[in-house]
C-alpha cells in the first residue's frame, strides 16, 4: 500500500460514526510534553508501539549529513541497563518484531508484540530515550555499517543514484537537498561526539510522539505511559529551521547511463506546496490532480501513453504532501526501447499541456476522489497503518484533527481548485528532468 493510501486510513474514521469506532483515536499529553495517541483495535491480542522523534535529515548541521540515520542505528547499541544487541534479542524472544526508520523530517522506532508484552517494550523504549551509552568501540564499527548500507542501497542502484541527484537539483536550499543516508564523504567523518550531540539535542519527550495501537484501552495506555515515560524530564529543543527555496530560473536535465538497467526510466519534478509549506491550501487539490493525471490505468497519462499509443511500459504521476517544507510533484514513465526519447517526451508534454490549457473535468475530479476514498477502505484493517499515519502527521507538525479531516478536505476540492493547482505548479522552465538510460555492455 502506498503511504498516501495509508494516510486515508485513519481519516476514514471521520467519515461516518460506524467507521470512527474502529479507531477511536484519542490523545493526551504527559506533564513532560510527550504527546500520546491511542488507537484501540481489539480484533487480535496484538499491540504496536511507535515513538516518533521530530527530527530527521533536514535538521542536520552542514557537514554532518547522515547523522540522524546514524543515530537511528546507534539507538540499538545499548544503554546502562540493556547491553548492545539485547534490545532486539529481547523483543524477538518475546515473539515481537521491531525496527526503525529515518526520513528528512522525523525518526521513528516501533515494536509489534503480543498485547501483554507491551509494558516490556515500553520500558525498553523509554530507557533508551535518555539512557543511550555510546563509545568509540560501539560507534566506529557501526559507522562502517551505514557506509556499507549506502553502498548497497544507493551506490549499487543506478535509479537511487539518479534520484539523489534529482533531489539535489530540485531542492537548492532546503534540507531535502541532501540524502537521508548522507553523503559518503561526510559519513566517514561522523564521530561519537556528533552522535551524542544529536541525541542530546533532539531526543526528549517534548520532542516526541508516542503512538499505541491495537488491543489496548485509553486508560491502560495512560497508566503505562505515565509509568514508563512520565518520569523522563522535559528538555528545551531548538526550533526546526525550514530554509526558503530561491526562485527557480532554469530547467535542469540530468541524464545517466548504466549497464545495470534494462529499460529507460524518466521523471520530471516540480517544486510544490505541501500540507505545511508554500501555498498549502492547494495540497489537497494537488493530490486529486496526481490521481487524475497519473493515478492508475484510467488516468490520462497511462491511458494515452500505455494503452492508446502503446509507447510506454508504465506512466503515472507522483505527489507527497507530507513534508515540513516544499515537496515534489511530477510525472514518471518508462518508454519502450524502440521509441525515440524526443517522441515520447512530446507525447507526454502534450497530455500535460492539454490538462493545463483545457483543464481537467468535473467528472474526472469526482471519479478520482471516489477512487481515493475507496482504495483507502481496503487498507483500514491494518493494525500498524493508522499508527504510522498519525505518528508521521504529528511528527511533522500537523494535528490529529488534520488527519481525521482528510475525507472532508478531499471532498471539498473542486474542479477549479485542481486546475488552479496545476497552473500553480507545472512550469517546465522550472522543472528537473531525470533520465536513466540502458547502456550496452558491448
Amino acid at each position: 500500500m502506498t503511504f498516501r493510501l495509508l494516510c486515508c486510513l485513519l481519516a476514514l474514521g471521520a467519515a461516518a460514526p460506524a467507521q470512527a469506532k474502529m479507531f477511536e483515536a484519542e490523545s493526551f499529553t504527559l506533564g513532560n510534553g510527550l504527546e500520546v495517541v491511542v488507537l484501540p483495535n481489539h480484533r487480535a491480542p496484538i499491540a504496536t508501539q511507535m515513538v516518533w522523534y521530530m527530527v530527521g535529515a533536514a535538521d542536520e548541521h552542514p557537514g554532518k549529513t547522515g547523522i540522524a540515520h546514524f543515530l537511528e542505528h546507534l539507538m540499538f547499541r545499548g544503554t546502562k541497563e540493556t547491553p548492545p544487541g539485547a534490545f532486539s534479542r529481547i523483543v524477538a524472544d518475546n515473539g515481537g518484531r521491531e525496527n526503525a526508520f529515518t526520513t528528512a523530517d522525523y525518526t521513528a522506532y516501533f515494536q509489534n508484540v503480543a498485547a501483554d508484552r507491551l509494558p516490556l517494550v515500553m520500558k525498553l523504549e523509554a530507557e533508551r530515550m535518555t539512557g543511550l551509552v555510546l563509545t568509540d568501540e560501539v560507534v566506529l564499527p557501526e559507522r562502517q555499517v551505514i557506509i556499507e548500507e549506502r553502498h548497497m542501497r544507493i551506490d549499487n542502484n543506478p535509479a537511487a543514484l539518479l534520484e539523489e541527484q534529482v533531489d539535489a537539483a530540485l531542492y537548492l536550499n532546503q534540507g531535502y537537498h541532501h540524502p537521508v543516508i548522507g553523503w559518503e564523504s561526510e559519513m566517514r567523518g561522523l564521530t561519537t561526539a556528533d552522535a551524542l550531540a544529536h541525541y542530546r539535542t533532539w531526543y526528549a519527550p517534548d520532542n516526541a510522539v508516542l503512538v499505541l495501537a491495537g488491543d489496548i484501552t485509553v486508560e491502560q495506555a495512560r497508566a503505562l505511559a505515565e509509568k514508563y515515560y512520565g518520569p523522563i524530564p522535559s528538555r528545551p529543543v531548538p526550533p526546526h529551521v525550514v530554509l526558503a527555496e530561491p526562485p527557480k530560473v532554469a530547467a535542469t536535465r540530468l541524464t545517466m547511463k548504466s549497464s545495470r538497467v534494462a529499460e529507460t526510466s524518466w521523471t520530471r519534478s516540480y517544486l510544490a506546496p505541501s500540507y505545511l509549506a508554500g501555498d498549502y491550501r492547494y495540497a489537497y487539490a494537488l493530490e486529486v490532480l496526481a490521481e487524475v493525471l497519473g493515478g492508475g490505468a484510467t488516468s490520462r497519462l497511462y491511458k494515452t501513453l500505455v494503452v492508446d499509443d502503446g509507447i510506454c511500459l508504465s506512466a503515472g504521476a507522483f505527489y507527497d504532501p507530507q513534508a515540513r517544507g516544499l515537496t515534489g510533484f511530477g510525472f514518471h514513465a518508462s518508454p519502450k526501447r524502440d521509441v525515440p526519447l524526443a517522441d515520447f517526451e512530446a507525447k507526454l508534454e502534450a497530455v500535460v499541456k492539454t490538462a493545463l490549457t483545457d483543464g481537467v473535468t468535473a467528472d474526472e475530479v469526482a471519479r478520482a476522489k471516489t477512487r481515493m476514498i475507496a482504495q483507502a477502505i481496503y487498507a483500514r484493517d491494518s493494525l500498524s497503518g493508522p499508527a504510522r499515519i498519525v505518528g508521521a502527521a504529528l511528527a511533522e507538525g500537523r494535528t490529529l484533527d488534520d488527519v481525521q479531516a482528510w475525507p472532508d478536505r478531499i471532498g471539498a476540492v473542486t474542479v477549479e481548485d485542481v486546475n488552479e493547482a496545476a497552473r500553480l505548479v507545472i512550469h517546465d522552465d522550472q522543472s528537473v528532468t531525470g533520465i536513466l538510460l540502458p547502456q550496452p555492455t558491448s
